[in-house]
């Protein structure tokens, strides 16, 4: 089929082993007069799930800075959000991503995963209609065909005041953004590299993937308690990017898938507001 999600090197996460030359044909070799050059440069590897230099330096050093990172946004933000002011709210959430950022950050210093920020068109339809479908099975699984449509109404019946601004653009590309590239990255990639020489590249890829997609369920529920569906859901979507992930070995079709969850939301919003339709409240990724 030509356009699945796996890419052509999705069986990357498969142990492979180079071929063995023949006798005769080394032999064939030697006869020719071909002599095997000392030194040779090995062929350099485009894809990051097949190891090589592009992606051993994300070791146990990244992960720890991507537990202190997120760590100390968790803690930092906590502090802002209990200061008594309009803006503590947004500031609480700026120090989170710069906490997530500066893991990031510091990965990326390290070297940069071969063919990870490779964009394909096919990454766009997959993104958007993975992204749709999440949504769905959230409205399915808390029954939201018996709720009414969520708003965010002022007391003029409008949008809030700067509700683009403090809340649309935040949630629905900065938010996916930061937390794609924080926990589909430098999560999952580490992870999948530090265990895929000792248990292989499927085994890996499962345990990262759990990984990342429970540690992204945890740090919602920083922001407040969580209810069983909310739980299902973040781990859904979680889940789902991490897969993305690892089949293409891009992170564009995860950061897209994001982001259309929750722009869906959004619109959602935006439809409730305008209807001067009661509030509900699924959870934003």
């Amino acid at each position: 089929m030509p356009d699945q999600l796996s890419d052509p090197g999705s069986s990357a996460l498969e142990a492979s082993t180079p071929a063995r030359r023949l006798p005769s044909e080394r032999g064939a070799s030697e006869v020719s007069g071909e002599a095997a050059t000392p030194g040779r440069r090995r062929r350099k590897r485009t894809d990051w799930r097949l190891g090589g230099t592009s992606v051993r330096r994300w070791d146990l050093s990244v992960l720890s800075a991507a537990l202190i990172g997120v760590g100390l946004g968790v803690v930092g933000g906590g502090a802002v959000s209990r200061i008594a002011a309009p803006w503590a709210a947004t500031a609480s959430t700026v120090v989170l991503w710069l906490g997530l950022g500066a893991a990031v950050a510091f990965a990326f210093a390290r070297s940069r995963p071969a063919g990870l920020l490779r964009f394909r068109p096919i990454d766009v339809l997959w993104g958007v209609g993975l992204g749709f479908g999440l949504r769905l099975l959230q409205g399915w699984v808390s029954g939201a065909d018996a709720e009414a449509f969520p708003s965010a109404m002022a007391l003029d019946g409008g949008l809030p005041s700067g509700w683009w601004l403090t809340e649309a653009v935040p949630a629905g590309l900065i938010a996916p953004l930061v937390e794609e590239f924080f926990f589909r990255t430098v999560v999952l990639i580490a992870v999948y590299q530090l265990l895929r020489r000792s248990v292989g590249g499927v085994a890996a890829g499962v345990t990262a993937a759990l990984v990342s997609a429970g540690g992204f369920v945890l740090l919602h529920a920083t922001a407040g308690a969580l209810t069983l569906v909310d739980g299902i859901q973040l781990f859904a979507v979680g889940g789902t990017c991490a897969v993305v992930v690892l089949l293409t070995g891009r992170i564009w079709g995860a950061v897209l898938t994001h982001v259309t969850y929750n722009v869906s939301y959004l619109v959602l919003v935006v439809v409730g507001t305008w209807g001067a339709v009661a509030p509900a409240a699924p959870s934003l990724g």
